[in-house]
């Protein structure tokens, strides 16, 4: 099941892909407006509408190219982030090896959805990319012993942590640098758990304008998903629709000689096995 948000008759909806991915099922016909309120509606609730989806008629479902589309969260609750979480990435960042979770925030404001343009601010002179795959909470977890980690998973989407290096490391505290309008892409749909054997055996790649800056897999991930879901909610409560993003690989332009830093007119594509792919055009403010 692939839940995705859109713009629908002037609303911001939500809704369940059929198979082939070209056709939406609209939640409403099953009671739920919005993405938020059917995830954290449960389980059962899931699982009926995803029944209802596949005997949906053709009058009920609204063609993909008809829509446009929205982050499938378009604005989660919490937007937790790990950084230098690949062993590669920490390294070229000539940063230590974490020890535990490196963890900052971004905030809702930043979220922006698939097709959709990340803008550069005029503040900045050192925007970067960032190729994430990231969880998405289905229930409220609190001190979640890391062995039942996929009870409290609703599923697995991609997130873009683009960031203005020169504000972020200006100071100790990352999340200003992280949280400027549309820096944070997320999408083009939420991968329910059941689809996704392992989330820790995906390929994942980024390019601009087909040039392929960063190749990595999940398997490198120095803290997995169940010890990230077991840290983090031993500190914080975790509420359905919360997203997780995991971490980048190597291949950032803060790490590249020369540097390399988002230029506008560029497209960026961020492609995450089992997933989809994620696609964002760049302009100036």
């Amino acid at each position: 099941m692939r839940l995705v948000s859109f713009v629908w008759r002037e609303k911001s909806v939500a809704g369940l892909l059929n198979a082939t991915q070209d056709q939406i099922f609209p939640l409403e016909e099953a009671g739920y407006s919005d993405a938020l309120s059917f995830i954290a509606a449960g389980e059962h609730v899931w699982d009926a509408a995803a029944s209802r989806a596949k005997a949906a008629s053709q009058e009920t479902l609204i063609s993909l190219s008809r829509v446009q589309l929205l982050s499938p969260l378009p604005r989660p609750g919490k937007i937790l982030c790990v950084g230098l979480n690949y062993r590669d990435h920490a390294i070229e960042s000539k940063m230590e090896l974490p020890t535990v979770p490196a963890v900052f925030t971004k905030f809702s404001n930043a979220v922006t959805g698939h097709g959709a343009n990340v803008v550069i601010p005029k503040m900045t002179q050192q925007a970067d990319y960032e190729a994430e795959m990231a969880v998405v909470i289905g229930k409220t977890a609190r001190r979640v012993d890391a062995k039942n980690w996929q009870e409290y998973v609703f599923g697995y989407t991609i997130l873009n942590d683009v960031s203005a290096r020169d504000v972020q490391l200006s100071t100790s505290q990352w999340s200003l640098g992280k949280s400027f309008d549309t820096f944070a892409p997320i999408g083009p749909a939420i991968v329910t758990k059941d689809e996704i054997t392992d989330p820790h055996v995906l390929d994942i790649k980024l390019s601009i304008d087909g040039e392929v800056l960063q190749h990595s897999n999940t398997r490198e991930l120095i803290f997995k998903v169940p010890d990230l879901i077991a840290y983090l909610s031993s500190v914080v409560t975790l509420e359905p629709g919360d997203v997780i993003s995991t971490g980048t690989p190597a291949g950032v332009g803060f790490g590249r000689t020369p540097q390399r830093w988002l230029r506008a007119g560029e497209t960026m594509t961020v492609v995450v096995e089992d997933i989809g792919t994620l696609t964002n055009h760049i302009v100036a403010e």
